[in-house]
């Protein structure tokens, strides 16, 4: 027997058992976006190493170690996309999307990084985002943030989350900082841990995101970012605090937060949770106002954030928040009885077409009472249709509860739609 082929370690299937909890989520994510306004779009999956390589900066973990990366048949250096922005950007830029307008875009779909996998951590993960170009003042930073904390409300995990915020002021003033960090990271530099060590010069910002404890306890003498801070940078930071406050989202302002990714400046957020142990950040994001001119289009500033749907379907799963998911099937139709197969193709037809919401499954494949019940309650039906030749013959339909303990009863074959309606 030949071998079977296995999935890719990190690359995960989404069985059947699994998805209505996906669609959920994703169903929340669409309602919340529309409430708010925001266009989709749709990006290719592979795009130009190039574009990752400048948006992203060759010196972040992503670029060195993480992308998937390969030569097509002309010789061009591809990658499967890592994250969303800089797609979205690429594609605003190219279709003329984004200069002297405004655009509040959301995408959603797979991304890739070779990494480690780990719970909640994988190489194909799937990535919502949220991105608005053309709107520098800080009320459209809060507008992203009430809308992640809409998602939180309607996913019905509020109190599991907390807001964490920073800035990073302007490009001027992060250079300026940066060099300070290193000179204070120099006079320390035996006592960082290797990463810390590797990242001092190269992306010195990362050292403060450090996990180690040693490094931390170092870090506390570190420069403020706050003290490098102009005016204009402190007026937009407060107003988003002040915002944030009038509208009754609570936050806490760690200025430890920097991003991972070279593009962010200002205005910096993640949510995190406590419940998932060392992976709790579950929304990211911030401002990134020289990503669009960085990529070849006109200077514009921009805000957003991204999401990973497997840390959030984990999170459900941990909270035990997911016994609200709706079955996959309402009615499960039988036929009982060689000459029953046309009258019950022909009822689960109807019930469709005069009832658009019903998910209704027919059962396909013959067989007696005992193996077609036994499906029916496999489909997770709430109700079964037994269609036999009594029925037929009285013109009548018997509709079995399949999740309480009510009565088998019996309904006329006219009446049938009208019940169903009353019982789902």
């Amino acid at each position: 027997m030949a071998k079977q082929i296995q999935a890719i370690r990190g690359m995960n299937d989404i069985l059947p058992t699994q998805s209505p909890l996906w669609q959920k989520v994703e169903a929340v994510l669409r309602a919340s976006v529309s409430a708010f306004g925001y266009s989709e779009i749709r990006t290719p999956i592979v795009e130009s190493t190039d574009l990752f390589k400048r948006s992203i900066g060759e010196v972040t973990d992503i670029v060195e170690k993480e992308m998937y990366t390969f030569e097509d048949r002309n010789g061009d250096s591809l990658s499967l996309r890592p994250e969303g922005t800089a797609s979205t950007v690429r594609a605003g830029n190219e279709h003329g999307l984004l200069y002297n307008q405004e655009q509040r875009l959301w995408y959603l779909g797979p991304m890739f990084r070779h990494e480690r996998p780990q719970k909640g951590r994988y190489r194909q993960f799937h990535q919502f985002g949220v991105e608005v170009y053309g709107i520098g003042s800080a009320d459209i930073d809060v507008e992203v943030l009430m809308l992640s904390a809409r998602l939180w409300e309607k996913l019905g995990i509020s109190e599991h989350v907390a807001l964490e915020l920073n800035t990073l002021g302007d490009p001027a003033e992060r250079a300026a900082y940066r060099d300070a960090l290193i000179a204070f990271l120099e006079q320390h530099k035996d006592q960082l841990d290797e990463e810390s060590q590797r990242r001092m010069y190269s992306n010195p910002l990362r050292v403060l995101d450090s996990k180690d404890p040693k490094v931390q306890s170092i870090l506390a003498d570190a420069p403020n970012l706050m003290d490098f801070l102009g005016e204009d940078s402190k007026t937009h930071f407060s107003t988003v605090c002040e915002l944030l406050e009038a509208v009754g989202i609570q936050y806490t302002i760690n200025p430890r937060l920097v991003r991972g990714l070279d593009y962010y400046n200002r205005t910096v957020f993640e949510w995190v949770t406590t419940s998932l142990g060392s992976q709790g950040t579950v929304l990211a994001g911030g401002r990134y106002d020289g990503l669009v001119g960085q990529l070849g289009g006109k200077d514009t500033p921009a805000v957003g954030f991204a999401m990973g749907l497997e840390r959030i379907v984990l999170l459900l799963e941990t909270l035990e928040l997911t016994n609200d998911i709706a079955a996959e099937v309402d009615v499960y139709v039988t036929a009982m009885g060689n000459n029953c197969l046309v009258e019950a193709i022909k009822v689960a037809q109807e019930l469709r077409q005069q009832l658009p919401t019903l998910k209704v499954m027919s059962h396909c494949g013959g067989g007696n009472v005992k193996k077609q019940m036994k499906r029916a309650d496999k489909s997770g039906a709430k109700f079964a249709l037994i269609i036999g030749e009594d029925e037929i013959a009285n013109n009548q339909v018997a509709i079995k509860p399949l999740r309480t303990n009510n009565e088998q009863q019996l309904v006329m074959r006219s009446e049938l739609v009208t019940k169903i309606a009353e019982l789902i």
